[in-house]
């Protein structure tokens, strides 16, 4: 499971996990399960998009990767590293001052939705 992850490099379904797992190899009940039990331990981050579905990306020794998430063609694009540095770096420090007013087990869910700059063969979108 973790190997057809990685090998996608993007956030993605349980279904598209599954489809590469091989069914013939693992129900999808096993992939629901793990997906849950991977993310408990910090090795997977699951995303929510605007239209209910789930995403799952690795996060095991990796830095924090962020996605905008098209709200008309429902496409995953990544946030560029620069923005993601930027974000990072508000992100540690809210984090750090909520350390300091003595919260424990800090975390965060950052997704971010638009509507892509060209949607269904407009040259921009409104």
């Amino acid at each position: 499971m973790l190997r057809a992850l990685a090998a996608q490099g993007r956030p993605v379904t349980i279904e598209q996990i599954h489809r590469d797992v091989g069914a013939d190899k693992c129900d999808l009940v096993t992939i629901y399960r793990s997906m849950a039990a991977f993310e408990d331990l910090g090795v997977v981050k699951r995303s929510f998009f605007h239209n209910g579905t789930v995403l799952y990306e690795l996060s095991l020794d990796r830095p924090a990767r962020y996605h905008v998430v098209c709200k008309a063609t429902n496409r995953v694009d990544p946030i560029d590293p620069e923005l993601t540095a930027e974000l990072q770096r508000a992100i540690d420090t809210v984090q750090a001052k909520l350390r300091a007013h003595g919260y424990a087990a800090v975390n965060h869910r950052v997704e971010f939705f638009a509507v892509g700059p060209v949607v269904a063969g407009s040259t921009s979108a409104q």
